[in-house]
């Protein structure tokens, strides 16, 4: 498996792109960063017995701060490496619980309008154009509204990650059916679908065994660019205040608190998760414009 993977086309290009290779770097770097933060960070920034407010406001180490904190410190005395990786860890598990969501709704519907055609396909294609009409943030932060309108009050805290990767998923849906649907009228036409109809097998499963596998290549491309609208997304609310408290610190909860900070001269605290959040999001994008370069050779 590993020789032919090895030898396979997709890596033969991608030990010939150097911004690829970089992107992925840059991608699992941060990720393992943000899956090991429990043992990375040099402290909990949930906790707030780490705090002291003696050490808030020290600048990066390279600009004569304390050994203790590379990046410098928050207002609280809260370490910006602990706060950063704890928060892409955060950001990154919204993100791909979202771009989850979204893809098995997207593609279920698209997969099924495309097979099927007709009125359900018509249905599907006009809720998708009038989502289409409108910004994802406006759709966001409408389900968000309405979710938090519909919660009892005691529950809106507990409940305010699910609630924003919902609304999150439910405005990212459109691009995975529009995509699937284009891929599975072409699938539809092909001999191997037909005669799977000839011998009798159920819908589900022609859609799920031999539809489904080869409509994967441009599915792939579109979970990296939502899995990088998604971060943003959560950014976005979180700046905004309607994502996740300031206890919580997100890539874009400790944006919102930099913010703060920008005209009295504490720079780090705002351009240091900025940064990190930047390249996060680029490096995505990145790794989805080389899959698609991938999956449709006329681009090479």
């Amino acid at each position: 498996m590993w020789a032919r993977w090895w030898q396979s086309d997709g890596f033969w290009l991608f030990r010939r792109s150097p911004a690829a290779i970089l992107a992925a770097l840059v991608a699992v770097l941060i990720l393992g960063g943000a899956l090991l933060a429990p043992w990375l960070a040099p402290s909990n920034p949930y906790d707030l017995r780490t705090f002291d407010l003696m050490d808030g406001l020290l600048p990066p180490l390279w600009q004569g701060g304390d050994a203790r904190f590379l990046l410098g410190t928050d207002d609280q005395g809260r370490d910006m490496v602990s706060a950063i990786l704890y928060g892409a860890r955060l950001s990154l598990l919204i993100g791909f619980s979202a771009m989850a969501i979204a893809s098995v709704l997207g593609v279920s519907l698209g997969v099924a309008a495309g097979y099927w055609g007709g009125r359900f396909d018509a249905v599907v294609m006009r809720i998708a154009d009038v989502q289409l009409a409108l910004p994802a943030i406006l759709t966001a932060l409408l389900i968000d509204g309405i979710a938090r309108g519909l919660l009892p009050r005691e529950l809106h805290d507990d409940l305010r990650i699910p609630v924003l990767i919902l609304a999150i998923a439910l405005s990212l849906w459109v691009n995975f059916a529009r995509t699937a649907r284009a891929s599975t009228f072409v699938e539809r036409r092909k001999d191997y679908v037909e005669a799977a109809i000839i011998m009798g097998q159920h819908p589900l499963r022609i859609m799920a065994r031999h539809i489904l596998p080869n409509i994967l290549g441009p599915l792939l491309v579109i979970m990296t660019v939502d899995l990088a609208a998604a971060i943003l997304l959560e950014a976005t609310l979180s700046f905004l205040g309607i994502g996740l408290p300031a206890d919580s610190p997100s890539l874009g909860t400790l944006i919102r608190i930099g913010m703060q900070f920008l005209l009295s001269g504490e720079w780090w605290i705002l351009w240091i998760p900025t940064l990190f959040l930047v390249a996060l999001v680029v490096s995505i994008n990145l790794i989805g414009d080389f899959l698609r370069e991938v999956f449709n050779p006329r681009l090479r």
